[in-house]
């Protein structure tokens, strides 16, 4: 599985990330950058996870010169244990709404009054998954989203990518994906009736209609191809390309838009989805893409690209050629 560097993860108020790992220290490296960062910038870090990982975190933090203590007793830095958090609105195997809200509304709200922004990291869902109970753990990762309507936070949370991996969940994985508005490490998910082609690779991500987004798409984009092994002279040529399709989506459509990046044999594709109309009056796919704005960079680097209409909006597409040899 390819590693996304935490410094490259969108570090803006309403990002809901998460992440698939394969060993706790692929955990620790991420999720002790991701706090070090909220230190660095002022805010205030707020961690709900088991005793050894906020261990592992804090050591984290210490090393990366943050005075553990210190944050803890100014605010900045909030721990919790994860089970003995989830016990306080579960009971029977229920959750309790209100409670949720009372106990982690109550945190988010207590730590916004100060002014700072907030990065919280969370590993409740993950303790529920592999209890057995994947239908709460995606009601949790709903009232997380929830919450982040009403109060501006940004929300780290991971799941082991062996607990998650096995076919039977492959529908609640899916969702569990949509729910966030980037996903690292995605997992494959075993398919008992067909051999698993380890050359692809996919990763998918959504964003918010905001003049900043497209930046943050590309250094996503970015760091999953380097981590995948790409040289600079392709990863310059996808991330071109990615940010004019994504361009065009905030600035000419003023719309949210979807990324798909996939790697396969000797092909690239990435793929931007928006909510913008296709042209009036062009049907053929081709004029359709051309009468785009600035995909003249697109044309030139890509093999093939084209447009197609979506139930709602318009689905952005090219793909660049690389060596099967990367793969």
């Amino acid at each position: 599985m390819a590693t996304v560097q935490t410094r490259d993860i969108p570090p803006d108020c309403g990002e809901h990330v998460v992440q698939f790992y394969e060993h706790d220290s692929e955990l620790v490296e991420m999720v002790g950058a991701y706090l070090c960062a909220a230190a660095r910038a002022g805010e205030v870090a707020i961690v709900i996870a088991t005793d050894a990982h906020r261990r592992a975190f804090e050591a984290e933090l210490e090393a990366g010169g943050v005075d553990v203590a210190q944050a803890s007793a100014d605010g900045s830095f909030i721990a919790l244990d994860a089970a003995d958090t989830m016990a306080a609105f579960i009971a029977d195997g229920e959750i309790d709404h209100g409670a949720f809200n009372d106990v982690i509304g109550g945190l988010v709200r207590r730590a916004a009054d100060s002014g700072r922004e907030i990065r919280a990291y969370g590993e409740m869902v993950a303790l529920l998954w592999d209890a057995g109970d994947v239908l709460a753990a995606i009601e949790l990762e709903g009232l997380w989203n929830e919450l982040a309507g009403e109060l501006r936070f940004s929300l780290f949370c991971s799941y082991p990518a062996a607990s998650v991996a096995g076919s039977e969940h492959a529908e609640a994985l899916h969702t569990v994906c949509h729910m966030h508005s980037a996903v690292l490490q995605h997992p494959r998910v075993a398919d008992p009736t067909a051999a698993a082609d380890r050359r692809t690779r996919t990763l998918t991500a959504s964003f918010a209609a905001e003049r900043d987004s497209p930046g943050r798409a590309r250094r996503l984009v970015v760091a999953e191809m380097r981590a995948w092994g790409y040289g600079d002279a392709l990863v310059h040529e996808v991330a071109l390309v990615l940010s004019e399709l994504a361009s065009n989506a905030v600035i000419h459509a003023s719309s949210a838009f979807s990324i798909a990046l996939r790697a396969e044999d000797s092909m690239l594709r990435v793929a931007v989805q928006d909510d913008g109309p296709l042209p009036a009056g062009r049907g053929d796919t081709l004029l359709i893409a051309r009468a785009g704005h600035g995909l003249a960079v697109v044309e030139a680097l890509a093999a093939r690209w084209g447009v197609e209409a979506m139930p709602a909006g318009k689905l952005v597409w090219a793909e660049v050629r690389c060596s099967p040899a990367q793969l």
